[in-house]
C-alpha cells in the first residue's frame, strides 16, 4: 500500500473517531439536562427500577418452580391498593414482570393505604412485557391499539369465592360504569378471548390490583375480601372503580405530564425506594383533554408512601384547601357526553 495512500486512511479514521467523539459527547449533554428538567435533584429516573430477568434465569436464582419457596412474608396491610409485588400498589404483573420484581423484593412490616404496596407499578399496577418496556422508553403504553377494549366493551366474569354481599357490591359498580360512562361492561360469555376475571388474589400478591387497558387473554383484577382486621378492596366502591378504571386504561391522576403544576411533590417524604412511583408515565408536555382533576378516584392520598404517615405528606395540593385521595365514587369528568 502506498504512502499516500495509509495516510488518507489513517486521516479518515481520525475523522470518523472524531464524529463519534461528538455524538457521545451530546448524548452525555442531552442526557444531564434530561435528568435535571425532568427528575428531581437525587432521583434517578429508574432508580431502584427492575434488574435484567435474563441474569435470573441464566443462574436459576428465580426459577418459576421456585418462586413460592422465594416469596417474602408480609406481615399485614390494611389498605387494599398498597400490596406487594403491584406497581404503584395497585397494578397487576404477569408472570415475567412479577420475577422482574421479586428481584428487588424486601420486607416491610406496614402499609395502611391498599394503594401503595412494595414491588408494585405505583403500588397498585401489574405490567406485561410490553408496558415494561414501554415505560421503560418513557412512553404512555396506553397509546398503543393493542391496549384499548373494542367498542369500549368489557367482557367479564366474577369469581364463585366471592360471597353474595361482594359480588352484589362489584355488579354495583359495574352498573355505574355501564349508566354513567360510555364504557360497557358486559358478561363473559366464552365466545372471545380477552376478558377480566375479577377475583380474590390466590397465587398472586393480596390487595387491590389491576393491569392498566387491556392486556390479552384472561386478565386479573385484584380485589382482595374484607377479614378481621380491614375490609381490604371492599371498604368503598371507590376502592373498586379505582381498579376498574386501571384495566379501562386510566393511570393515577399524578402521573399526569402536568402534575407540578398542581402539586407538590415532597420527595425527602417519601420512603426513598418507592420515590419511583412518583414518576410520570410521559414526560410528553402538551394540552389535555381534560382538566387536572384533584378529586379523581384515580388520585394518590396526601400521605401515600410516606415516612411517616399523617405527619409527613409526599404530595400537596398548590390550590389551598382542595382534598385529594376520595374513593367514594367516579367524579363528572369521567361521565359520557351528549358531544
Amino acid at each position: 500500500m502506498s504512502y499516500e495512500m495509509c495516510s488518507a486512511w489513517h486521516t479518515s479514521m481520525c475523522l470518523f473517531v472524531i464524529v463519534i467523539i461528538c455524538i457521545l459527547m451530546q448524548v452525555v449533554v442531552n442526557a444531564v439536562k434530561l435528568s435535571n428538567k425532568y427528575y428531581p435533584k437525587g432521583v434517578d429516573y429508574f432508580e431502584h427500577e427492575f434488574p435484567s430477568i435474563l441474569g435470573a434465569y441464566l443462574t436459576n436464582e428465580y426459577n418459576p418452580l421456585k418462586l413460592k419457596e422465594q416469596q417474602s412474608n408480609f406481615d399485614y396491610f390494611d389498605e387494599p391498593e398498597t400490596k406487594p409485588q403491584l406497581f404503584q400498589g395497585d397494578i397487576a404483573i404477569d408472570p415475567f414482570t412479577y420475577l422482574e420484581l421479586k428481584a428487588q423484593q424486601s420486607n416491610f412490616d406496614y402499609f395502611d393505604e391498599p394503594e401503595t404496596k412494595p414491588q408494585l407499578f405505583q403500588g397498585d399496577i401489574a405490567i406485561d412485557p410490553f408496558t415494561y418496556i414501554s415505560l421503560r422508553l418513557g412512553i404512555n403504553p396506553m397509546k398503543h391499539p393493542r391496549r384499548l377494549w373494542p367498542n369500549a366493551t368489557i367482557p367479564y366474569e366474577i369469581s364463585y369465592l366471592y360471597t353474595d354481599y361482594q359480588r352484589k357490591t362489584i355488579l354495583n359498580v359495574l352498573k355505574t360504569f355501564n349508566s354513567l360512562t360510555c364504557i360497557k361492561f358486559i358478561p363473559y360469555n366464552g365466545e372471545v378471548d380477552d376478558y377480566l376475571l375479577i377475583t380474590p388474589p390466590e397465587d398472586g400478591p393480596k390487595g387491590c390490583w389491576s393491569y392498566v387497558g387491556k392486556k390479552g387473554g384472561e386478565q386479573i383484577v385484584s380485589l382482595q375480601t374484607p377479614d378481621g382486621k380491614s375490609p381490604h378492596c371492599f371498604s368503598s366502591e371507590g376502592r373498586i372503580m379505582h381498579e376498574l378504571m386501571h384495566a379501562i386504561g386510566i393511570y393515577h391522576e399524578q402521573s399526569r405530564a402536568d402534575r407540578d403544576n398542581y402539586v407538590k411533590v415532597h420527595w425527602e417524604n417519601i420512603v426513598p425506594k418507592f420515590r419511583k412511583n412518583f414518576k410520570l408515565i410521559s414526560r410528553k408536555r402538551g394540552k389535555y383533554a381534560f382538566d387536572y382533576d384533584y378529586n379523581s378516584v384515580m388520585h394518590y392520598g396526601e400521605y401515600y408512601f410516606s415516612k411517616k404517615k399523617g405527619k409527613k405528606p409526599t404530595l400537596t395540593p398548590l390550590q389551598p384547601g382542595i382534598r385529594i385521595g376520595q374513593r367514594k365514587t367516579l367524579t363528572q369528568r369521567y361521565e359520557k357526553r351528549e358531544d
